[in-house]
Formats: C-alpha cells, sequence, structure tokens
C-alpha cells in the first residue's frame, strides 16, 4: 500500500517518533511524504521515502494529484490546529481529496495509531480491489 506523509512544523517530531514506532509496519509498504516531512522521517528510521517538494513549494499538491488518481491509500497529516503557518500546506485541499476519493486519513497521532494497526492487520485491504 502507499502512504502519505505531511506533518506541520510542529508535528515533525510527533511524526519522527510515530515512524520509529511503526517502522515495522511502515517498512511494508511505499511511503511518500512532503520534503522536509520525508528527509527528517528517513534520517532517523532508514525507510525509504519517496519524497514530493517541500509542502510549502508544491509537495502537498504533488501528494494531491496522487491521491485523486488513486495511487495513495491512506493518508498521516500531522498538523498544528493551534497556531499553522501560513507557510505550511493547505490542509482543507488534503482533507477535501481524502473525503472525495475515501483515502483513510488521520489528522493526529491517536488516530493514525489506529490506522497504521488497521493496515497491519488487513483491515484496509479493500483499497487494493478499487485499484484493480
Amino acid at each position: 500500500m502507499n502512504i502519505g506523509l505531511i506533518a506541520h512544523d510542529a508535528k515533525k517530531k510527533l511524526m519522527q517518533n510515530f515512524c520509529i514506532a511503526y517502522r515495522g509496519i511502515l517498512s511494508k509498504h511505499d511511503i511518500f511524504a512532503t520534503g522536509t516531512t520525508g528527509r527528517l522521517v528517513e534520517e532517523v528510521t532508514n525507510l525509504s521515502i519517496h519524497k514530493y517538494l517541500a509542502g510549502h513549494l508544491g509537495g502537498e499538491q504533488q501528494l494531491g494529484a496522487q491521491i485523486e488518481h488513486n495511487q495513495i491509500d491512506l493518508v498521516i497529516f500531522l498538523r498544528d490546529p493551534l497556531s499553522p503557518k501560513s507557510h505550511e500546506p493547505d490542509v482543507n485541499n488534503v482533507f477535501q481529496l481524502c473525503d472525495t476519493h475515501n483515502i483513510p486519513l488521520a489528522t493526529n497521532v491517536a488516530t493514525a495509531e489506529l490506522l497504521i494497526k488497521a493496515l497491519d492487520r488487513g483491515d484496509l485491504d479493500w483499497r487494493e480491489i478499487l485499484k484493480s
């Protein structure tokens, strides 16, 4: 399965820790991430990550294009709802695309853990049927 990762600046360390904790599960899948998030996660996990541009330079749009073409199966977007910055990726675009295309989306670490564990159990295998 293809997993998309995005994290606002204030949540990048949390994304790193999440990916360290679930490295075993993540290593079985293809990971796509906005540039800075992908680099930071790759540095601490040694996972191979397909990196887009940085979120504010178009990486969020690149991920959005993959969502539109049914090429992403799960998105983890750890966002900072209390202090988003103008240069950080536009959350609403990714949310709308995931809702439109029925892509499971986690916006906090609690939901991300539920989705990753469901992925590991095979609960998201229905995504494979949609892609064929």
